[in-house]
């Protein structure tokens, strides 16, 4: 039976990933810092996956935690947009990485690592239309996650082998995540809903945005695994994954408010530029009167702001093509099932 290894698996993404490789028949080894919590058995069959508890800062707990698998899904990372706990950030994804990266090399039965990474490693704060792989990665940004997580992903493609017995790797970039059990996007939307600071869009523009239901996300992995080896050509190289249907940003939030029902919201936009000056004071009284929060966001950051008021939207093309990639659930089905997954829950 086929051992895969999955970092980050006890969250979002990672719980999703898990749950289908299990239903491929794979064993499946779930590393992560966090205690499994105990509604686990939605994994179905736990007699073919394993928890181990590992800080991925921890080079030798890491090696522990590979051995003896086939493929690595590296999924693992801290999400912060804010402008500060820059060490922090930097220790967790790139430094984490790296672990993991000479973890796989040093073990020989390790063949395939798959990096979940981000659109966001191309956004400078300027509008992104149909933008493909050809990209530059952004050279500056407000967010030091993303800064981390362009600087992981290029240690990921150049450990790519092209040797008989070498590793091979592949960077995956979806964008805004969402779907069941999402614990960041949804969430912040509901509780800013709930507290009146959601009455109004942001920006008088219509600018489009790209999204990644989670189970296309989970497909795109599986392709990637399925097509990866180290003679191949796609070891080595990155690839946008999202639904390929732009729409407005505000358009998706409504829709979220309207299918949980929650005080609705004005369609007279707020000026951005008055907001953004608010967030860089928020932001500047957050790193250097409280020290640097960690946790989970309001949505409120100078970098979430830019994404509300720039395009970024990517092309898939790529995918499509050297990966079989096509987008399974669209935006509408994946967001009904996502109020529809909360709404029970809050049941």
């Amino acid at each position: 039976m086929t051992l895969s290894v999955v970092t980050g698996g006890t969250g979002f993404v990672g719980r999703h990933l898990v749950k289908s490789l299990l239903a491929r028949g794979d064993h499946v080894r779930v590393l992560d810092i966090a205690t499994p919590g105990p509604d686990n058995d939605d994994f179905g069959n736990l007699e073919h996956v394993e928890f181990l508890k590992t800080d991925i800062t921890n080079a030798k707990e890491v090696e522990e935690g590979v051995r003896g698998a086939t493929s690595v899904f590296h999924v693992a990372s801290v999400v912060h947009t804010k402008h500060n706990s820059q060490d922090f950030v930097f220790n967790v994804n790139l430094e984490g990485t790296k672990h993991l990266i000479r973890a796989c090399q040093n073990d020989k039965d390790v063949k395939k690592l798959i990096y979940v990474s981000s659109g966001g490693v191309v956004y400078q704060g300027k509008d992104i239309e149909n933008g493909d792989e050809s990209l530059p990665y952004a050279l500056t940004s407000r967010a030091p996650y993303v800064l981390s997580k362009i600087e992981a992903e290029k240690e990921v493609l150049a450990a790519a082998s092209r040797n008989i017995d070498g590793l091979a790797t592949i960077s995956l970039r979806p964008h805004v995540i969402f779907g069941p059990g999402d614990v960041r996007f949804l969430p912040s939307v509901v509780k800013n809903a709930k507290e009146g600071k959601l009455k109004f869009q942001i920006g008088r523009g219509a600018w489009m945005s790209d999204y990644t239901y989670i189970d296309n996300l989970v497909d795109a992995c599986l392709l990637a695994d399925e097509r990866l080896h180290n003679q191949s050509p796609i070891s080595g190289q990155a690839y946008f994954i999202t639904n390929g249907e732009p729409m407005p940003f505000w358009d998706f939030v409504r829709s979220i408010v309207k299918q949980l029902d929650l005080p609705p919201m004005s369609e007279t936009p707020l000026p951005h530029q008055p907001v953004l000056a608010f967030a860089y004071l928020r932001e500047w009284y957050d790193t250097y009167v409280r020290g640097g929060t960690i946790g989970v966001e309001d949505g409120f950051t100078p970098f979430a702001i830019s994404y509300m008021c720039t395009h970024h939207y990517f092309s898939i093309e790529r995918a499509r093509n050297e990966l079989g990639y096509q987008p399974k659930v669209s935006v509408a089905e994946g967001l009904e099932r996502t109020c529809r997954a909360y709404l029970a829950m809050q049941a």
